[in-house]
């Protein structure tokens, strides 16, 4: 583990996965509709998060895997790093969720599971913004430069500035914030997560510049990202409809680094966009085509970093 990568990462494995009508709402990338039944959607997801994990432990990467729930039932459990995150500060933050069935995912089970392994000095609930109706997913919608503590913030219905702004008081997080769009049917409509059109390494960035249709908007996350010496790796937003942009360096045991993303995120990418990602770890990708199509998620959004120090 080092300021940006660790080689500790959360996941939830499902138990009630598929298509949620509540998030549905604003995540465009999500279908609810398909030719899988209910149980067929579990089975597949299930399948393909059990070999994601392998091979993320096949490279040495330790996956701390918690079972969902079977009562209450929750679709998007699979994706933990929108109700938690983990910081070497010892802080663990919780946050504000859009949809009423996602709040059931914050499980202080999950938390006391971490906490016998891991040092935890404080834990942050910003869920209470809930009340008045403001939220903030995790690191979905916070893409966080951990290093020169900067965080990267596309304004949306599950973005809103009070939460920000209490997140960068209580943090000391540099915010930048900007709208992110993508077309839908002709229309301009904004994306629902900031980790589902950029995500920052050590000293590079995945970005979807496309998808930033204010130029000064713009040009403050390039100044941003070039201020602290990153090479900015552009992508299309036909590539982040393969979820290129929902990728995340890691690292083993070791400090190998690692870049993990889907299957179909992978195959998006160019030679160029590959050989520049490949300077800064091996390449790992998994398919991921159910839990994508049903859940508007990938592989980034499968994986919450733990950064805390070991007891």
């Amino acid at each position: 583990m080092n300021d940006q990568v660790t080689s500790t990462l959360l996941m939830v494995r499902p138990k009630n996965f598929h298509g949620n009508e509540q998030t549905a709402v604003n995540n465009y990338f999500q279908q609810l509709k398909g030719k899988l039944t209910l149980e067929e959607i579990q089975q597949e997801a299930l399948k393909e998060f059990d070999l994601f994990s392998e091979k993320l432990r096949a490279k040495g990467v330790e996956t701390i895997i918690v079972e969902d729930t079977e009562h209450p039932k929750t679709p998007d459990a699979i994706f933990p790093n929108n109700w938690i995150s983990f910081h070497q500060s010892g802080k663990v933050y919780t946050y504000p969720m859009f949809a009423e069935n996602r709040r059931l995912e914050r499980r202080d089970a999950v938390i006391n599971q971490i906490d016998k392994s891991f040092e935890m000095d404080e834990i942050i609930r910003l869920e209470s913004w809930e009340d008045e109706g403001h939220f903030l997913e995790g690191t979905g919608s916070l893409v966080l430069d951990r290093k020169h503590k900067m965080a990267f913030v596309a304004l949306s219905d599950r973005a809103h500035m009070p939460v920000i702004k209490d997140f960068q008081q209580k943090s000391g997080y540099e915010i930048v914030t900007f709208h992110a769009n993508q077309s839908v049917n002709g229309k301009r409509l904004p994306i629902y997560h900031t980790n589902v059109m950029m995500y920052v390494g050590e000293s590079f960035a995945v970005v979807c510049m496309d998808s930033i249709d204010d130029l000064k908007e713009k040009e403050a996350v390039k100044t941003a990202l070039k201020s602290t010496g990153k090479e900015v790796i552009t992508i299309s937003e036909k590539q982040v409809a393969s979820f290129a942009g929902n990728g995340l360096q890691v690292c083993d045991a070791r400090g190998n680094r690692l870049i993990v993303m889907s299957e179909a995120a992978y195959k998006s990418l160019d030679q160029n966009q590959l050989k520049a990602l490949e300077k800064n770890g091996e390449v790992i990708h998994s398919p991921l085509n159910t839990i994508e199509y049903y859940g508007g998620g990938s592989a980034r959004c499968m994986m919450a970093e733990i950064f805390l120090r070991k007891k």
